[in-house]
């Protein structure tokens, strides 16, 4: 089995984890207290707040990083754009 690296574990509620899993959602907000950099591994582990942890995750990489404090933004805020991890082609884009 491939060892891979996570650099952070986020939570995130089923109706924004499906539109992400389908390709629908390609992007993050998060308040950035983490040092979210290009190239980390997020971990997406879907969170019911009734039923906690659904047991549906998967793996993203970072490929850009809007820091907030401009463009309505609020500062201490970033934007996350994610792909699929350990793939090049992301919706007819090659990385």
């Amino acid at each position: 089995m491939e060892r891979y690296k996570i650099d952070h574990e986020l939570k995130i509620e089923p109706k924004y984890y499906n539109d992400v899993i389908s390709g629908r959602k390609r992007f993050e907000v998060r308040k950035d207290d983490r040092n979210f950099k290009i190239g980390d591994v997020i971990k997406l582990e879907e969170f019911d707040e009734i039923l906690l942890y659904t047991g549906r995750s998967s793996l993203y990489e970072v490929i850009f990083k809007f820091d907030g404090g401009k463009y309505g933004v609020e500062k201490g805020y970033c934007i996350l754009s994610i792909k699929p991890y350990k793939t090049r082609t992301y919706l007819g884009i090659t990385y």
